[in-house]
């Protein structure tokens, strides 16, 4: 049987590593089969067609043929085409960039197909690329919520978690690694109001477009960073994401 082929997936590369002298494997997100391995043969030399295409945070076009072997989980790069639209991410908006990388590479697995997250994903990427500083963070938490969501890994927003009760508009609800989401503590700052997990919730359940989802988060921002990191953390395991300790020790300089 002859290897099947796929043709201009949209795609963004979230991780490469060297695999000989002059190749590369590649970690790819794609909107259609998820998080697939290539090999990029011959992508290092200094003539290739790939090196100046294969960057992270860029929108990609890519052509790879399926291993014959059914049990290989690398297969062969064809073509790669950058989309264009905007450039690469800068300063700590490139940093972001790395996280989101970082995340997807712990938490999706290989051939599972995330349509919308893929989607989300790429209107991030032109929000980190469009050096509007006061959508950065909105913008990420956004992100976070959506993957977290897409698999698997986000208690219901509209009850407590071990009670199932519903949420009461104005008390406090905190959102834990363990426990899911539940009353607030007396002074809890790291928490948000029935309403506003219950407004989130809508959002995400409705599958609302990305500038709704945004407008929903962007006041929120503050209160979900610690709850969210705190929970993304909790199921990526130990060590701690790289790129948040890169960030957390060029804070300390």
């Amino acid at each position: 049987m002859p290897p099947r082929r796929f043709s201009s997936e949209p795609a963004f590369v979230l991780h490469s590593y060297a695999w000989s002298e002059s190749s590369l494997i590649l970690e790819v997100f794609t909107r259609n089969h998820g998080r697939t391995a290539l090999v990029a043969k011959g992508a290092k030399k200094p003539s290739s067609n790939f090196r100046p295409v294969l960057l992270p945070l860029q929108p990609l076009h890519l052509s790879w043929s399926q291993s014959v072997s059914s049990d290989a989980e690398v297969h062969t790069l064809k073509g790669a085409e950058w989309v264009g639209g905007h450039i690469m991410p800068t300063g700590d908006a490139l940093l972001s960039g790395l996280y989101l990388n970082e995340l997807l590479m712990r938490l999706l697995a290989r051939g599972d197909p995330h349509g919308l997250l893929f989607d989300h994903y790429a209107a991030v990427v032109q929000v980190l690329a469009s050096a509007h500083g006061e959508a950065l963070e909105p913008a990420l938490r956004l992100f976070e919520l959506v993957l977290l969501r897409e698999v698997g890994l986000l208690p219901a927003l509209d009850v407590q978690t071990f009670t199932q009760s519903t949420l009461l508009p104005t008390d406090r609800y905190a959102l834990v690694a363990e426990g899911g989401l539940r009353a607030a503590n007396p002074g809890e700052r790291a928490s948000l109001s029935g309403a506003q997990w219950r407004a989130l919730s809508d959002a995400l359940l409705n599958e609302a477009g990305f500038s709704r989802l945004l407008n929903t988060c962007t006041p929120l921002a503050a209160e979900l960073k610690p709850q969210l990191r705190a929970l993304l953390q909790y199921h990526c395991g130990s060590p701690r994401l790289r790129t948040r300790q890169f960030m957390i020790d060029v804070q300390a300089l």
